[in-house]
């Protein structure tokens, strides 16, 4: 997942926090998962390939998954060699395969085919863990939960909107830190935002809409305009 930045920044202010919030909700006021999916099924098998691998990635196999198994019964039937077929461009693709039509199959047999709602019932599921749960409870049940993958967490503590050496003590200090109502957008809005440009590599500082208000103390500037292309004349002939 990665450490905090050895420069820690000091923490937000309450009003920091709401700023930093309000000028992401300006920029993106309908955030939504970039994972492609139609139904609560196809985005928790969604969020489960996406494991260390991208949505891009995700999105370019399960059309064809999709097509071929759109029901929990019919991935179960699949099976994991049929499912493997489909996903074999994905990272992890075997053990993504096995755990797929296991959990197909625990759908059927424990839920009547359907996605359970409830994060306990979730997390017993082959491949599920708090992060899926927390995506899976967000975007298809609308509860207010904070997943958080590497985008997250490196928003949080660079930013100082909350830091926490581990996943599990960032989701913390979001939820203590965000006020409720904005907690369900704001788990799109910091997945977005550290995705799309506060980057790993190289945050994007100069084009960041909440830069006023995160306390990273390394700011990146614009890069350097391309020189000019040097203008060659020839001599006379």
């Amino acid at each position: 997942m990665g450490k905090p930045a050895d420069r820690a920044p000091r923490a937000m202010t309450r009003a920091e926090v709401g700023a930093f919030l309000d000028a992401l909700a300006a920029a993106n006021p309908d955030p939504r998962s970039e994972l492609v999916y139609r139904t609560t099924f196809e985005l928790l098998v969604a969020v489960v390939l996406s494991a260390q691998a991208t949505d891009a990635s995700v999105n370019r196999a399960t059309p064809a998954l999709f097509a071929a198994a759109p029901t929990p019964a019919a991935m179960a039937a699949l099976g994991a060699e049929g499912i493997a077929a489909h996903i074999r461009s994905i990272g992890l693709w075997q053990a993504k395969a096995r755990n797929l039509a296991e959990l197909a199959r625990l759908l059927v047999e424990r839920h009547g085919g359907e996605v359970p709602g409830d994060r306990a019932a979730l997390e017993a599921l082959p491949g599920v863990g708090r992060k899926t749960a927390n995506v899976v409870l967000n975007v298809a049940f609308g509860e207010a939960t904070m997943a958080v993958d590497t985008h997250v967490f490196r928003v949080a503590n660079r930013s100082g909107l909350a830091r926490g050496a581990t996943p599990r003590a960032v989701e913390t200090a979001l939820l203590a830190r965000i006020p409720p109502a904005r907690l369900r957008l704001a788990h799109h809005w910091l997945i977005l935002h550290g995705r799309h440009c506060c980057k790993a590599r190289r945050p994007e500082c100069w084009r960041c809409v909440g830069a006023r208000c995160c306390r990273y103390p390394d700011k990146t500037p614009p890069p350097a305009p391309a020189p000019a292309p040097v203008s060659r004349r020839g001599g006379d002939s």
